[in-house]
C-alpha cells in the first residue's frame, strides 16, 4: 500500500471501523478464556451524544480493547433507556403538532406512538458512538423495554411483592405538574431561590379579634384546615379553643394547639394546609383535620381556587396577593430565601401531593449493598474512594422508594383491580395468574378477564434498569442460563457520580437479592465535564460543544486523547479544545515517524552499528519501565496518567531519541537487523497505544505488512511485562543532559550542526561512558576525550561532570559572547547572595526541615560551580 503523505482520519475511522464490525471482533460468546464484561450505563432513547458521552464512552473502549488486547473474552453491551418520562414528554409534544391529545387515545394507541418514535430516533446516539470508535458488541444492543426485558422486571415486581417487600399507600409524594407524575425523593433537586414571605390577616369567628400568619405561598389558603398555635405561645392564650375565618373563601377553621410549631419563625401562627405539605399532613392526621386538595394534576386551581380555577399556581400567587392587599388582608411582605424542590428531568417546581403509590421497602434490601462497598471485606471497589462518603450517606439513610409514576410509556404495574376498594386487588405477571388469585382471594368462581382492570401506572425507568447487568443476559427469566454464568458478575462499571444512588447503589441491592452476587467488581466514577471557566457543560449555557463536529474536526483518536488528557479520575474535567489539537497534533507525529521509518532503504549486508545496538537495548528497558507504570494506572483506574505515560514513551523516547539514534546518514541505506528491530519496537508502541487511538494505530499496523484478518491490531497479543535494567536508563538519561548541553553550546554559539565539535570531560560521575557513541552520534562530535584538568572554550555541567567544547575565538562575535557571559554571571551572583543570606539566618538554618537545608546547600554547591565556569569562559575570551 501506499502510504500518504497526510493522516487523514475520516477516511482512516470509517473503513476500520467497517473492518472491525465486517469481521465481527466486537462480538462474545462464552468460551474458555477468561471474560472480561462490561455494560454501558444506557443513555436515555431521546438522547444524543454529548460531552459526558464522550468521555464515559472512551473510558469504557479504553478499558475493553486493552482488555482483548489481554487475550480476555471482551463483551462490552451496549443499549438504551426507555426514560420514561423525557421519552413521554417529547412523544406527546409529536402527537400535539399532529393535532393529537394524548387523553383521546387508548394506551395500546399511545404506546404504538412511543414505539414508532423510539424506533425512528432511539438510535441516534448509539450510531453516533461507532463515530467514537466504541467497541460495543452491537449483536448484543438491549433496550429496557424490550420484551425479555419487561418481563423480567414485572416478575421482579410480583417476586418482591410477594415477599411482603413491595406495598400500596397513600402517602404525600414528590408531583412533577409538569410530566403529571409522581417523583421518588432523590428525583428532586432542591435548589435556593428567592420569593417572599406574606403576612395574611386572619379574623376570629365572633369577634374583632385577628391574627396574622406567615407563609411563602399565599394560593395554598383555600386548601387550609386548620390554624395551628404553640400550647406554650403566651402570646396567642386567648385564641385557644377558638375558631378562624379562611381570607376570600370564608371557611370556618379550627384553632388547633401543637408544639411542632415555632415559636420563633413567622408570626408564631401556622396555617395548616394538609393536602400541599408533609408536615401539615402529619399534623392532619394527629388532630383529625380535613384534607382539601386545590390543584389539578397541572398544578392549576381546582374548583376549590373559586375564582382562580384553572389558572397556573404562580399566577394565581401574584394575582391573590394583589387581591389580599386590595382587601387589607395582606399586611406587608417581605424578601426570604428558601429550599425549593425541582424535577430532575422536567425542572418543574414540584407539589407535594396525596396520592395511592407503590412503595419497594428499602431497608433490609439495602444491608447487603451497605456490607459490599463500605464492609471490613468489601466486595465492591469505587474509585475514587472519596465516593464512599456519598454513599454511606444515601445507604444508611435510605427511604422506601416511590416505584410508580402516572406514565403510560414503561413497563405497566402488574396489579388487577377486582373491586373498587383501597385492596381489591391481586398482583400476578399477567392476567391469566391474576385471574386465579382473584378467584381464591374472593370466592367468586364466576369472576372472568374482563372483571379486573390493570392498574393504570407504569413502573419507575430506574426499577427496570437497576436490573441492567442481570437482564441483559436473560439472569431474571433464566437464573441458570450459560452466558449468566459466564459473564456474570460484570467486571467494570464506568459512569457518573449524579448516579451513584439512582442507579449504582439499586443495581448492588438488586444483585444481591436476585442473584446473591455483586453485579460488578469495580466502580469507576468520572467526574463531570466543565469548560475552562469550571461551568458545567449543558445546552441551556451554549458551551457545549458538538461532539461529532469534534470528532470531524480533529479525528476520533484526537478527540479521545484531548478528552483523557483531562480527566483525572472522579475529578471534573475542565474540556479545553486545545487538548483534541494536542492530540490530532500526536496523530500526526507517530504518522511522520512512521513515514521516516518506511522511507529508510533497507541493506541487508550492512552491520549493526554500536549507536543501534545501544540504543534498541535502552529503549527495550524503558518500555518495559512504562509498561510497568501503565500496568500500575490501569489497576487505580488512572487512565488519564496510563495515556500520558504512553505519550510521553512515543513522543519523546521513541520519536525525539530512538529513531535519532538508528536513523542512518542522508541518502544511506539503514541495515536489515536494526530495521526489524525498529519495526518491533514500533508495533509494541501501537499495541499499548491501540486502546486509546483505536484507528490511527490500526492503520499504521496494516500498513506496515500485509496481513490477514487473525492478525488485525484490534486483537494483537499485548506486550509482556519483563525485567528490565533500570540502571541503563539512568545512564541514558545521564547521556541525554549531555547531549542537551552539547546542542545548547552549538545554539548558543551558533555553530552548525554539519561543523564537528570536539568534546573534553573531567569525568567524575562515569555514568555516561555506555553512550558515547550515541553522544558522539547525536551531537557531531568527533571524540570524546576523558581528562583531568579544564579546557578552555564553552563548558556545562551534568551532575559532577564538565564538559568542554573548545572554540575557535573566530568563529563567534566575542563582544557579543563577553556580555552575556556577564549578564548570566551577575544573574548567578545575585542567586547565590539571596542562598547565603538565607543560610547565614540563624532562625531559618534552626527550623527549617533537614531536607530543605540540604537542598539549598546544594543549590549553593551548584551555583558556585556555575560561576567558576562562567568566570572561566570570560577569562578565555578577554
Amino acid at each position: 500500500m501506499t502510504i500518504p503523505s497526510k493522516y487523514d482520519a475520516k477516511q482512516v475511522e470509517d473503513k476500520w471501523y467497517d473492518y472491525w464490525m465486517k469481521n465481527n471482533y466486537f462480538h462474545s460468546t462464552p468460551d474458555e478464556r477468561e471474560p472480561y464484561t462490561i455494560v454501558i450505563p444506557p443513555p436515555n432513547v431521546t438522547g444524543v451524544l454529548h460531552m459526558g458521552h464522550m468521555l464515559n464512552n472512551t473510558i469504557q473502549d479504553v478499558l475493553i480493547r486493552r482488555a482483548r488486547l489481554l487475550g480476555k473474552n471482551a463483551c462490552w453491551v451496549p443499549g438504551t433507556d426507555h426514560a420514561s418520562i423525557a421519552t413521554e414528554a417529547k412523544v406527546v409534544a409529536k402527537l400535539k403538532e399532529q393535532g393529537i391529545k394524548k387523553s383521546d387515545l387508548t394506551r395500546e394507541e399511545f404506546l404504538q406512538h412511543a414505539f414508532d418514535w423510539k424506533d425512528e430516533y432511539g438510535g441516534i446516539i448509539l450510531e453516533q458512538l461507532k463515530k467514537l470508535g466504541a467497541s460495543c458488541d452491537w449483536e448484543r444492543t438491549a433496550f429496557t423495554m424490550d420484551p425479555a426485558m419487561s418481563e423480567s422486571v414485572i416478575k421482579v415486581f410480583v417476586d418482591l411483592y410477594n415477599k411482603g417487600l413491595i406495598y400500596r399507600g397513600y402517602r404525600m409524594v414528590n408531583w412533577d405538574p409538569e410530566a403529571k407524575t409522581t417523583l421518588s425523593d432523590e428525583e428532586v433537586i432542591h435548589e435556593e431561590r428567592q420569593g417572599n414571605l406574606y403576612y395574611l390577616e386572619y379574623k376570629i369567628e365572633g369577634s374583632d379579634d385577628t391574627l396574622t400568619i406567615a407563609t411563602t405561598r399565599p394560593e395554598t389558603i383555600f386548601g387550609d384546615t386548620a390554624i395551628c398555635i404553640n400550647p406554650n405561645d403566651e402570646r396567642f392564650t386567648h385564641l385557644k379553643g377558638k375558631k378562624a375565618i379562611v381570607p376570600l373563601c370564608g371557611r370556618i377553621i379550627p384553632i388547633i394547639e401543637d408544639e411542632y410549631v415555632d415559636l420563633e419563625f413567622g408570626t408564631g401562627c401556622l396555617k395548616v394546609t394538609p393536602a400541599h405539605d408533609e408536615n401539615d399532613k402529619n399534623l392532619g392526621d394527629k388532630h383529625n383535620l380535613e384534607v382539601i386538595d386545590i390543584f389539578n394534576d397541572d398544578a392549576s386551581l381546582n374548583s376549590f381556587g373559586l375564582h382562580y380555577q384553572g389558572k397556573d399556581r404562580f399566577v394565581v400567587r401574584k394575582e391573590i396577593a394583589q387581591e389580599l392587599s386590595e382587601k387589607g388582608i395582606l399586611v406587608k411582605t417581605e424578601v426570604h430565601t428558601n429550599k425549593v424542590g425541582t424535577s430532575e428531568r422536567t425542572k418543574a417546581v414540584i407539589e407535594p401531593r396525596l396520592s395511592d403509590q407503590w412503595f419497594l421497602k428499602m431497608e433490609k434490601l439495602a444491608k447487603p449493598a451497605i456490607k459490599a462497598v463500605l464492609g471490613d471485606d468489601t466486595d465492591i471497589n469505587l474509585y475514587p474512594k472519596k465516593f464512599e462518603n456519598t454513599y454511606r450517606h444515601w445507604m444508611e439513610n435510605v427511604r422506601d422508594w416511590n416505584i410508580s409514576r402516572q406514565l403510560w410509556w414503561g413497563q405497566q404495574i402488574p396489579a388487577f383491580f377486582y373491586g373498587d376498594g383501597k385492596e381489591d386487588f391481586v398482583v400476578a405477571e399477567n392476567i391469566e395468574d391474576a385471574l386465579v388469585l382473584a378467584k381464591e382471594k374472593t370466592g367468586n368462581a364466576s369472576l372472568s378477564a374482563s372483571d379486573l382492570k390493570q392498574d393504570e401506572d407504569a413502573l419507575d425507568t430506574w426499577f427496570s434498569s437497576w436490573l441492567w447487568p442481570m437482564s441483559v443476559f436473560d439472569g431474571i427469566r433464566n437464573p441458570e442460563n450459560e452466558e449468566i454464568k459466564y459473564y456474570y458478575p460484570t467486571n467494570d462499571l464506568v459512569t457518573g457520580p449524579d448516579i451513584l444512588f439512582f442507579w449504582v447503589a439499586r443495581m448492588i441491592v438488586a444483585g444481591y437479592e436476585f442473584k446473591d452476587q455483586k453485579p460488578f467488581n469495580n466502580v469507576y466514577l468520572t467526574g463531570l465535564v466543565r469548560d475552562k471557566q469550571r461551568r458545567k457543560m449543558s445546552k441551556s449555557l451554549g458551551n457545549s460543544p458538538d461532539a461529532l463536529k469534534l470528532i470531524d474536526d480533529y479525528g476520533a483518536d484526537g478527540v479521545r486523547v484531548g478528552l483523557l488528557l483531562s480527566s483525572a479520575a472522579g475529578n471534573d474535567l475542565m474540556f479545553d479544545e486545545d487538548l483534541c489539537q494536542q492530540g490530532k497534533g500526536f496523530a500526526n507525529k507517530i504518522w511522520n515517524a512512521f513515514r521516516l521509518i518506511k522511507g529508510w532503504e533497507v541493506d541487508a549486508s550492512l552491520p549493526q552499528p554500536e549507536t543501534s545496538k545501544i540504543g534498541l537495548v535502552w529503549y527495550e528497558a524503558k518500555f518495559q519501565k512504562t509498561l510497568a507504570e501503565i500496568e500500575d494506572h490501569f489497576s487505580k483506574y488512572r487512565l488519564s496518567d496510563a495515556l500520558m505515560a504512553i505519550y510521553k514513551l512515543i513522543n519523546d523516547d521513541f520519536s525525539s531519541w530512538l529513531l535519532e539514534i538508528v536513523k542512518p546518514a542522508y541518502q544511506k541505506p539503514i541495515d536489515k537487523t536494526t530495521f526489524d528491530a525498529i519495526i518491533e519496537v514500533l508495533e509494541n508502541n501501537l499495541k499499548v497505544l491501540h486502546p486509546f487511538m483505536p484507528f490511527l494505530t490500526e492503520e499504521i499496523w496494516q500498513h506496515i505488512t500485509e496481513r490477514s484478518s487473525e492478525e488485525a491490531l484490534v486483537i494483537a497479543k499485548y506486550p509482556t511485562i519483563k525485567e528490565f535494567d533500570t540502571q541503563i536508563i539512568t545512564n541514558f538519561d545521564f547521556a541525554t543532559d549531555v547531549v542537551s548541553g552539547i546542542r545548547t553550546i552549538r545554539k548558543d554559539k551558533n555553530i552548525s550542526f554539519k561543523d564537528v565539535v570536539e568534546l573534553f570531560v573531567i569525568d567524575n560521575d562515569k555514568s555516561s561512558r555506555d553512550f558515547d557513541a550515541v553522544i558522539q552520534k547525536l551531537t557531531n562530535a568527533s571524540a570524546i576525550n576523558y581528562v583531568s584538568e579544564k579546557v578552555d572554550g564553552a563548558s556545562f555541567r551534568v551532575k559532577s561532570n564538565e564538559y568542554f567544547v573548545p572554540i575557535s575565538i573566530e568563529n563567534i562575535d566575542v563582544e557579543a559572547e563577553i556580555k552575556k557571559l556577564e549578564t548570566e554571571l551577575k544573574r548567578a551572583e545575585g542567586f547565590l547572595f539571596g542562598i547565603n543570606k538565607k543560610l547565614s539566618n540563624e532562625r531559618f538554618v534552626a527550623n527549617a526541615p533537614e531536607q530543605v537545608i540540604a537542598l539549598e546547600r546544594k543549590k549553593e554547591a551548584d551555583t558556585i560551580a556555575k560561576i567558576e565556569t562562567i568566570k572561566s569562559s570570560l577569562s578565555s575570551l578577554k
